[in-house]
């Protein structure tokens, strides 16, 4: 039986505003989905720029360049967390549970602590130290050059923190700042240490840390992300340390998603 005249625009008529409505939605919902991804693309452009400044620049350098515009520092740490989200396992949770496994009566220094996430999880007495402090407890300064007395840490941990081009720096302020045998902790990108891709060979720094006065008690290559280096503190001072050979440590520059 056919549809009358009236009832089919009757239909119509009804049905033509419901699916105008789901048609607007969809539109909307795909516009905001276009603009979530060019914001992301934005943010993840500022931070690979931010990333490559900070890995070829000196620490110096670095924090004039934060100073400048403090907000970059937030871009890349969002950026940052945004990077780590992809890794099945984060360094400075190994790093915080090595600090839980020893006494909490140990005072620790965290060179380029970030969020500070180290010092919120364990009981010790750290000092927190980044480019910009945007927490009351992160002391704002070049990481070579910290207000810590000599021989006043017991534990110095670097962790994903050697960017500069005069990372080595950081390095002799942890040995000045460390007890006779204080602990050095290094967790970095696995990548910087792969000769065969450019990177440095582990060999080569682990003995200019040796040089530098510190004796190494661990090496980790099992994580396919990062390595672990530990070392400890020799107890006789170190009088040769200007001719200590370092190697180049490869910037770690992240490619677009």
């Amino acid at each position: 039986m056919k549809e009358t005249k009236s009832r089919k625009r009757q239909r119509e008529k009804h049905g033509r505003p419901q699916n105008m409505a789901s048609a607007s939605s969809k539109i909307k919902k795909s516009s905001s989905d276009f603009l979530d991804k060019m914001r992301a693309r934005l943010s993840g452009g500022h931070f690979r720029m931010i990333n490559e400044k900070l890995y070829t620049c000196t620490g110096d350098e670095a924090l004039n360049y934060f100073k400048e515009d403090p907000s970059l520092f937030d871009m890349y740490h969002t950026g940052y967390q945004e990077q780590m989200s992809h890794w099945p396992e984060q360094p400075v949770n190994i790093i915080i549970q090595w600090l839980k496994a020893h006494s909490s009566s140990l005072v620790v220094a965290d060179f380029g602590c970030g969020d500070a996430r180290l010092a919120k999880n364990v009981k010790n007495k750290v000092f927190s130290f980044d480019l910009v402090s945007n927490d009351p407890s992160v002391i704002a300064c070049d990481m070579s050059n910290t207000p810590l007395d000599a021989s006043s840490i017991d534990v110095a941990v670097f962790c994903l923190s050697l960017m500069g081009t005069n990372f080595s720096s950081y390095l002799e302020e942890a040995h000045r700042v460390l007890k006779p045998s204080g602990r050095l902790l290094i967790a970095e990108v696995k990548s910087r240490f792969d000769p065969n891709t450019g990177g440095a060979d582990p060999k080569m720094f682990s003995k200019a840390i040796s040089d530098l006065g510190f004796t190494s008690t661990l090496k980790d290559f099992s994580n396919k992300m990062f390595v672990l280096l530990y070392f400890q503190k020799k107890g006789k001072e170190n009088s040769t340390r200007k001719g200590i050979e370092w190697p180049e440590l490869k910037p770690c520059l992240y490619k677009r998603r």
